[in-house]
């Protein structure tokens, strides 16, 4: 069975999405679209701007997003999933691909979305940082242990985690986390504390937008964040998707049950491969490949 995975914030690089913009009349049709709907032409930033001006926030989430859902779109019957799930940001990507979501109302949210998290890392200023080859529950339990908002984001792969918290949290975390003997503790250039705490003005947010949002039945099933179990439920893929803000992204655990319902063919739609890495990690025997236009 095949999967199809959508890629989250840090995959943008220059130039993304400017080869389907010049190779596909749809794509042109549809970035065109997203200019007017954003109000400002992303295509610009995408195809001409530089790492900086692709790591705001405003910029990043719906340029990966565009690029995620448009080359899905210009694939046209060479897209045929069996099952669909997204990291972060890619769940929205991961919805709109597999019609859960129209094209506008998803670029609408994402927009949303990322506004609503920009101004929640203004109000708590804080970070995130990778720590690698520690057991999970040791991180987990070490973040219990620091006296400031520290908790588990993303469950990357085995040996893989992202913690979230408040500046003063994570500088304290990483410093307990190599005492205990992990690889490596290293603070990641982010904008704040994704998938924490710290996000609820971001969820209350977003909730509202959501909320008042028309979903549909997918053409198959999502496999969620929060929970890593597949939905077809408009109403539940609603709930999680406006809990994800502020909770982990159970990725490892997203990937296996994948695996167990059937998957053995992993395909990545969006810019860069970082999942097929990390699904490679979580287990080696799976095909991965980049989706190709």
């Amino acid at each position: 069975m095949r999967a199809y995975v959508f890629p989250g914030q840090g995959a943008q690089f220059p130039g993304m999405g400017r080869d389907l913009y010049e190779r596909s009349a749809l794509a042109k049709e549809l970035f065109e679209t997203a200019n007017v709907i954003l109000g400002f032409r992303i295509t610009d930033l995408m195809f001409n701007g530089s790492d900086e001006d692709l790591r705001q926030t405003r910029v990043t989430q719906p340029a990966i997003f565009l690029h995620s859902v448009i080359l899905a779109s210009v694939l046209g019957n060479d897209f045929r999933p069996d099952m669909v799930a997204g990291h972060s940001l890619g769940e929205f990507s991961a919805l709109v691909a597999g019609k859960a979501l129209s094209f506008e109302d998803g670029l609408v949210l994402v927009s949303k979305r990322a506004l609503a998290m920009q101004k929640a890392c203004e109000m708590n200023p804080s970070t995130m940082a990778a720590v690698i080859g520690m057991d999970d529950r040791i991180v987990e339990e070490t973040c219990k242990e620091i006296n400031e908002t520290v908790v588990p984001a993303n469950y990357n792969s085995p040996g893989q985690i992202v913690i979230s918290g408040s500046n003063e949290g994570i500088d304290m975390a990483i410093e307990v986390l190599k005492s205990k003997g992990a690889k490596r503790a290293i603070k990641l250039q982010v904008g704040g504390a994704f998938h924490s705490p710290l996000m609820e003005p971001a969820r209350t947010e977003l909730e509202e937008a959501i909320t008042g949002t028309k979903f549909n039945v997918p053409v198959c099933p999502v496999y969620q964040n929060v929970d890593a179990s597949p939905s077809v439920d408009p109403e539940k893929i609603k709930a999680s998707l406006v809990a994800q803000l502020t909770s982990p992204v159970r990725w490892t655990q997203s990937v296996i049950n994948m695996i167990s319902d059937g998957a053995d063919h992993f395909t990545e739609v969006g810019p860069g491969c970082v999942l097929q890495g990390l699904i490679k990690k979580i287990n080696k025997d799976v095909i991965t490949e980049s989706a190709a236009f």
